[in-house]
C-alpha cells in the first residue's frame, strides 16, 4: 500500500517513514500543506497520515480541501493536539481517525491496518487464493501450509496482487501502489520482482499463480484456465 505522510518535522517524518517502509508500505513525504495537496492530486494513495500543525496550510484546511475535491482514501490525523475539541475538529474536517503524539508505533500500525481494512471494500485479515494464504497483519505468507519467506517489497507486491485477485493490473497501477515517487518508470524492476515472486511461490513444483497478460500487465489467479498469454 502507498501512503502519503504529511509532516514538517524532518526527524519525526524520517522516523515514521522508516518504520512504515520496514512494514512493506511505500511512503511519500510532504513537508507542508500545499505539497500535501499537490501530491494527493498527482498520485494515487491508499491512505494519508496528516499532521495538523503545518506550514502554509494546516492539516484541517488540507483535509477539507482534499475531501472537497473528492479524495476518498482514509486520512489519519497525527498530531500533538490531544484535547477533545481538537479531535472533534479533525474528524469534522474529514479525517477518519486521530492519533495524538507521542504515540506507540505499534498502535499507529494497528490503526493503519484498521483503516485500510475499512477502505472501499471490507477485507479479511487473512486473504486466500487457492492454497496461498496471506496475513495482512503479520505479513506471514504460506503456500500449501508451508511458510514463504519474502522481502518487504516482495510482500508488498504480492499483497497488491492478492487484493486484486483475478484482475489484470498494469505496471503503472503496480508502481502507484507498491513503489514511491522515486520509482523509475523506464526500469524493469517490476518484472524482476514478479520473477522473484514466482520463484518463491512455485518452488517444489507448485502450480503457477501469477499470470502474464502481454501488453496489459499481471494477474494473480488460482484458476487453471487463466494461462499466460
Amino acid at each position: 500500500m502507498r501512503i502519503l505522510l504529511v509532516e514538517d518535522e524532518s526527524r519525526v517524518a524520517g522516523f515514521i517513514a522508516r518504520g512504515l517502509r520496514e512494514q512493506s508500505y511505500a511512503v511519500d513525504i510532504a513537508r507542508d500543506g500545499e505539497q500535501a495537496i499537490y501530491h494527493a492530486t498527482v498520485n494515487e494513495y491508499d491512505l494519508v497520515i496528516l499532521d495538523v500543525m503545518l506550514p502554509i496550510k494546516d492539516g484541517h484546511a488540507v483535509c477539507r480541501e482534499l475531501r472537497g475535491a473528492g479524495f476518498s482514501a482514509p486520512i489519519l490525523m497525527l498530531t500533538a493536539r490531544a484535547a477533545v475539541d481538537d479531535r472533534v475538529a479533525g474528524l469534522d474536517s474529514g479525517a477518519d481517525d486521530y492519533l495524538a503524539k507521542p504515540f506507540d508505533f505499534k498502535e499507529l500500525l494497528a490503526r493503519l491496518r484498521a483503516l485500510l481494512r475499512r477502505a472501499k471494500v471490507l477485507r479479511a485479515q487473512v486473504c486466500r487464493v487457492g492454497d496461498l494464504a496471506l496475513n495482512t497483519a503479520s505479513h506471514a505468507v504460506t503456500r500449501a501450509g508451508k511458510p514463504v519467506s519474502l522481502t518487504a517489497k516482495e510482500y508488498a507486491l504480492l499483497e497488491f496482487l492478492v487484493l486484486n485477485e483475478d484482475r489484470v493490473v498494469g505496471r503503472e497501477q503496480i508502481a502507484q501502489h507498491v513503489w514511491d515517487e522515486n520509482f523509475d518508470p523506464f526500469s524493469n524492476v517490476i518484472d524482476v520482482y514478479i520473477k522473484r515472486l514466482r520463484a518463491r511461490l512455485e518452488s517444489g513444483g507448485a502450480s503457477r499463480l501469477i499470470r502474464t497478460r502481454r501488453g496489459e500487465g499481471y494477474m494473480l489467479s488460482a484458476n487453471p484456465g487463466d494461462a499466460d498469454d
